[in-house]
């Protein structure tokens, strides 16, 4: 993502020497963290406007740790401006929150789920996060901003990226749905009407989520029994979904990505104008929940670009997609 670049351009070096040494058959070293970049300082990212910061996991529950292993929880801000102004991540994340959000007026019954982009590197908090809480209660919907682990970084084996076995962000997003639905009635909040949005990286997670049930990890307590599938999905500029190898007009999927006919309603938003992730990107994962008979929605724009969140800016989608989706939601009876 552009706006992640800081910290891209560290993460790809420790990427491309991992494979270096996995292709040469020699055992591979865990990849080493980049240097904390100067817009970043040690410290726990909190929540804002009276959200409630929730852990994941019990604290006896012990965590497959991200690239940075035991390194100190940061936040920092994007050096690029969204909207006339700076947005801010947290990283190298080892202890996953979901920070919950309540409809201050009428209370829908529907949930949101948030899963903020950044390349798996960092996690944008409050661009695709927080932000977009304050529009969800707003609409009546109970939020919950979810922080996944990071970094974790997708290794190249013979000049191509793949997908980790294990997705430590898609365990943090399943834990964080499964626990939404287990304390539903605590939460004023109907089980069966609970979804996803996704941006960008958080974005290929609520498409992981919406195509299977299955857990990589241990069931843990009674948040991990109801089914971590969403009850309808929103993909916001998704990535890491293509397969671009096969040529320029090729819609077909990566080898990772599987298809569910079980997978919920899913709109998907995008700009044609897009550096970071492709328009195919989007138009593949469409066509293929169609041809499994998903219902599917796609709104695509001409102007846009990448991590454009929910901040107004000169381009119509900025200011249009969030009534694109009160409508579907409306359409679909969340609302």
């Amino acid at each position: 993502m552009a706006r992640y670049r800081s910290l891209t351009a560290a993460f790809l070096a420790v990427a491309v020497a991992v494979a270096s040494i996995a292709r040469a058959g020699a055992p591979a070293d865990p990849p080493r963290p980049p240097p904390l970049p100067k817009n970043e300082r040690v410290g726990t990212w909190q929540a804002t406007d009276g959200g409630v910061q929730v852990p994941l996991w019990p604290a006896t529950v012990p965590l497959a740790k991200p690239d940075s292993g035991d390194r100190p929880e940061g936040t920092g801000n994007g050096t690029g401006l969204v909207g006339g102004r700076r947005w801010h991540w947290a990283s190298y994340v080892t202890r996953p929150t979901m920070t919950l959000y309540r409809p201050k007026g009428t209370n829908s019954g529907t949930a949101l789920l948030v899963l903020p982009g950044g390349g798996f590197e960092v996690v944008a908090m409050d661009l695709e996060g927080t932000e977009v809480c304050a529009w969800a209660v707003r609409q009546g919907m109970t939020c919950a901003v979810l922080k996944y682990r990071v970094p974790q970084v997708w290794p190249r084996v013979g000049g191509q990226q793949r997908r980790p076995d294990v997705l430590l962000g898609l365990e943090d997003a399943q834990r964080a749905l499964g626990m939404l639905r287990e304390r539903a009635a605590a939460y004023g909040i109907d089980p069966h009407r609970v979804g996803v949005i996704g941006f960008s990286a958080g974005a290929y997670l609520a498409a992981n989520m919406s195509n299977t049930e299955e857990r990589t990890y241990a069931p843990t307590d009674a948040a991990d029994r109801p089914s971590p599938r969403p009850d309808f999905a929103v993909i916001a500029y998704t990535a890491r979904m293509l397969d671009n190898t096969k040529g320029r007009n090729n819609l077909e999927l990566r080898p990772w990505v599987t298809i569910s006919p079980k997978a919920p309603p899913t709109l998907i938003l995008h700009a044609m104008d897009d550096p970071t992730d492709d328009i195919r990107q989007p138009l593949a994962y469409a066509l293929a929940l169609n041809d499994a008979g998903v219902p599917v929605d796609l709104r695509v724009y001409a102007r846009g670009g990448h991590a454009f969140g929910l901040r107004p800016t000169a381009a119509p989608v900025t200011t249009q997609w969030p009534g694109q989706v009160r409508q579907w939601l409306h359409d679909r009876g969340m609302l």
